[in-house]
């Protein structure tokens, strides 16, 4: 069974990361989309929320799953007996820094391969730190994220009611 893990912090899952997604369900017979605990970015929202959303976006997908991970990836990839890492490719930025990740892996343990996807084009400008600031600003992410997880941002940013300045 080829199996390849999609890691990520997710916070939040996107629409670019369902096409990531959504794309490698045909190539691979399973995927494990794999929440990172990570807690060095300091996410919005909690692992299990992450989880929770994750796993309602990829619920229609036969051969796709949600998991998390705390830990080296490598360790996890041969844990879930994968033989691939998948990684989000939108710009030349994003192939350096995983480019180098990509390589580290390969030092830790050379049997298991990295593979870059873009997403469509449409999503190649799209991040999760772009969708919150515009959410953070009340602006509309319905075309950015599924419809659950722009449910989940507008409950975890409700806007405070700040009175209008006076002149």
């Amino acid at each position: 069974m080829r199996t390849a893990i999609y890691p990520g912090s997710f916070d939040p899952l996107t629409n670019g990361h369902l096409d990531v997604v959504q794309r490698a369900a045909k190539l691979f017979d399973r995927v494990i989309v794999a929440v990172a605990k990570n807690e060095g970015k300091h996410p919005l929202f909690t692992l299990n929320e992450r989880l929770a959303l994750v796993k309602n976006a990829v619920r229609h997908l036969p051969n796709v799953e949600a998991d998390t991970f705390d830990g080296l990836l490598v360790e996890y990839v041969v844990e879930k007996k994968a033989q691939a890492i998948l990684r989000g490719l939108r710009a030349v930025s994003d192939f350096e820094f995983e480019f180098q990740l990509a390589l580290m892996n390969r030092k830790l343990n050379e049997n298991v391969e990295t593979i870059f996807m873009m997403p469509k084009d449409t999503y190649t400008f799209l991040s999760s730190r772009i969708v919150k600031e515009i959410a953070r600003l009340g602006g509309d992410v319905n075309p950015f994220v599924p419809a659950h997880v722009q449910a989940a941002l507008q409950k975890k940013l409700k806007p405070s009611r700040r009175p209008a300045a006076r002149n």
